[in-house]
């Protein structure tokens, strides 16, 4: 007979710094960034033995060259687990790290795993979106979807269209802001916690480390984003500067039962209470979220004001801004993205889903009277991904006070 469903816990997550595609990281391998992630997690975690992780699980969005041969078990192996430990790589494109997380969650519950490790990649100047790829051209042919949908730029400029108040202005606004956000965060020394210094070799320098991101421009302004060009479309409203860019990087989480956890002594950063996927015009795939985002609340038996924290990839401002509409939050609304995001820290495609994870573990951490949050991401081809979360930390009576 199968196990009882068993309550399931984010334990720990970190990542590389996330550099410009082709930049810091030009000569580093992309499973080497994900073994240096798996690595860094095991030394966080010594109380935790190598061979009672049962499961890696690695997202990439363009699986070939080294971001293939099944990476979740190369990196496994490569990172010094045991050879007695499995792996297995996982594509949901944008959502590959919070699928990884959410099959390897779903694992844990049903019984088969008690500890897994489960993240994501992307080397983006190695392997740009699309390389290699053969899209059957009954896609376009038969109309299946509109030809835009397989340009992300181009889905971003279709929703400005369904949502002509979400103006250029208010887009380069909301991208001002999660660049100073992630500048106040740095400051604060909150973004670093979870970072592990990469090694990085350059024929040029020679060898080097990185210990902090590379795309965020702390001095943005919107003088200097209303004169970048729209590449997307002829006085459209997608820039460089109100979208995330093109970046290479790598995260990876532990995930455990919450009662094998307890017996290890592993902290319980998240509690994880529901999560859901859906499917959007792909055409429109920024919209995503929102309906993922009901599905998820519905299933949790939440209503969205029972969210006190949200972290949001912010693939395109404008993507932001029409969930923000859909949901009643103001643009800058202190419990979205309080640490900033994509567009300032970079966007690794298959890797960010365990980023907006780690800073939503560091906002229930910090604010005991929040007692749920959600993280959640549009995904290409049309889809959104959604997961909620509860904070172990959560004092009811600290919430009495907030309010």
């Amino acid at each position: 007979m199968p196990r009882a469903s068993r309550e399931v816990v984010f334990v720990d997550g970190v990542r590389t710094p996330f550099g410009k595609a082709g930049s810091m990281y030009a000569e580093t391998r992309a499973d080497d960034l994900v073994i240096n992630c798996i690595r860094d997690l095991m030394r966080r975690h010594p109380e935790l033995p190598p061979d009672k992780v049962d499961e890696v699980a690695i997202a990439a969005t363009t699986q070939i060259g080294d971001q293939g041969l099944t990476i979740g078990r190369s990196a496994a192996l490569l990172s010094g687990l045991p050879k007695s430990v499995p792996g297995f790589a996982i594509d949901r494109m944008c959502a590959g790290a919070m699928t990884a997380v959410t099959t390897t969650a779903s694992g844990i519950a049903f019984g088969a795993y008690d500890v897994v490790i489960a993240g994501g990649v992307e080397h983006m100047g190695r392997h740009p979106m699309g390389e290699g790829i053969d899209p059957n051209p009954r896609i376009v042919a038969e109309k299946l979807v509109d030809e835009s949908a397989l340009v992300m730029g181009s889905t971003a400029e279709n929703v400005h269209d369904r949502y002509p108040e979400i103006t250029r202005e208010r887009a380069d606004a909301y991208a001002v802001l999660s660049q100073q956000r992630v500048a106040r965060a740095y400051e604060a020394g909150i973004i670093q916690e979870a970072l592990v210094p990469t090694a990085l070799r350059s024929k040029e320098l020679g060898w080097g480390l990185a210990t902090k991101d590379e795309p965020p421009r702390p001095g943005t302004t919107m003088e200097a984003l209303a004169g970048l060009r729209t590449p997307f479309r002829p006085h459209g409203r997608v820039t460089a500067g109100n979208a995330a860019g093109l970046n290479d990087g790598a995260t990876a989480a532990l995930l455990a039962a919450e009662d094998t956890a307890a017996e290890l002594g592993l902290p319980s950063a998240m509690r994880l209470v529901s999560f859901a996927f859906a499917g959007v015009d792909p055409e429109v795939m920024g919209v995503g979220p929102i309906p993922s985002t009901e599905k998820a609340l519905q299933r949790a038996g939440l209503g969205f004001d029972d969210l006190g924290a949200i972290e949001i990839n912010e693939a395109f401002a404008v993507q932001v801004l029409a969930f923000c509409d859909h949901f009643k939050v103001d643009d800058d609304d202190p419990k979205l993205n309080p640490y900033g995001g994509a567009i300032a820290l970079g966007h690794p495609l298959a890797s960010s889903g365990v980023r907006l994870m780690i800073h939503l573990a560091r906002t229930f951490r910090d604010n005991p009277q929040i007692r749920y949050g959600l993280t959640t991401m549009c995904v290409g081809l049309g889809m959104g991904g959604s997961v909620i979360w509860e904070n172990p930390y959560y004092d009811s009576e600290a919430e009495g006070a907030a309010l």
